[in-house]
């Protein structure tokens, strides 16, 4: 089995997700792997990857503020405030949802259907540079 591992810096804004679905798909191509898998892995606690639509954005912006009413910020009852009140929520989201993915591939494509997408989740309100890992294996 062939392996090949990069890894993709990712500038975030604050909150939000940032889709990297093309990054992935460009490290594939590199590889020059005709079939096999590819695990997405961020190096981060306090954000995270989905695979979500990447069609219509109010369906990601409905994940977000889903998830903001389930996990509110500068909660008092959190004690882990010294990088701020957003902190601790970051991290329960993370916790919540993946720190990886995995995803097949065939004749070099991602076999990802044809509304999704693979995204970095930013759960911190500033902006952050984030490593992600992709290796693919075939």
């Amino acid at each position: 089995m062939a392996v090949h591992q990069e890894t993709l810096a990712v500038r975030t804004r604050g909150t939000g997700m940032v889709e990297i679905t093309d990054e992935i798909a460009r490290t594939l191509d590199r590889s020059g792997l005709v079939a096999g898998v590819v695990t997405v892995f961020c190096r981060h606690t306090s954000c995270s990857l989905v695979i979500m639509e990447n069609a219509d954005p109010s369906a990601r912006r409905d994940l977000e503020a889903w998830l903001d009413r389930l996990v509110r910020a500068d909660d008092p009852h959190f004690t882990h405030t010294l990088e701020g009140g957003d902190d601790m929520p970051a991290h329960i989201k993370m916790a919540l949802t993946r720190t990886s993915e995995s995803i097949p591939f065939a004749e070099r494509r991602l076999q990802l259907g044809t509304w999704q997408g693979v995204f970095l989740w930013e759960h911190r309100h500033g902006a952050h540079h984030r490593e992600v890992i992709v290796t693919v294996m075939g």
